[in-house]
């Protein structure tokens, strides 16, 4: 019994270990999704910056500053696709981190319950092992 109660502490520290792997691996996969639309704000601002200095202007600052606009947009398209794949990577990994976390309490409450079993059981062999012993009477004298 006392081997049991040990190989589900066990169990209980490696599925404290998966927690907090899985609980890394969700957050690192949400701040890939924060980054990635972080980069897309600053290329929309980047796009909307891209205005022409007042007066005078040439056909060829407004054709780079068109073409800037361009590639810039393309850009930003791009990352759309990228930041649906991360969101639900990220989305996958929140699973996976709530798989984890019932996997762990799961083997805690195994991990109590051996506990208490082993308990029971010592105190069961403590009482069963006390035997009375029969007073020794005075001599009378």
């Amino acid at each position: 019994m006392k081997a049991l109660a040990q190989r589900r502490a066990r169990i209980t520290r490696v599925r404290e270990v998966q927690l907090l792997h899985a609980v890394g691996e969700a957050a690192a996969a949400e701040g890939k999704v924060a980054q990635l639309e972080g980069n897309a704000a600053k290329l929309a601002a980047m796009r909307m910056s891209l205005t022409l200095a007042p007066g005078i202007t040439t056909g060829a600052g407004i054709g780079n500053a068109g073409e800037m606009g361009l590639r810039l947009d393309t850009v930003r398209h791009g990352l759309t696709d990228a930041i649906g794949a991360a969101k639900a990577i990220a989305q996958a990994r929140v699973n996976d981190r709530r798989d984890a976390d019932i996997r762990r309490e799961s083997a805690e409450r195994l991990e109590g319950r051996a506990v208490i079993e082993l308990q029971r059981l010592i105190e069961e062999r403590m009482t069963a092992n006390f035997r009375r012993r029969p007073r020794k009477e005075a001599p009378n004298a």
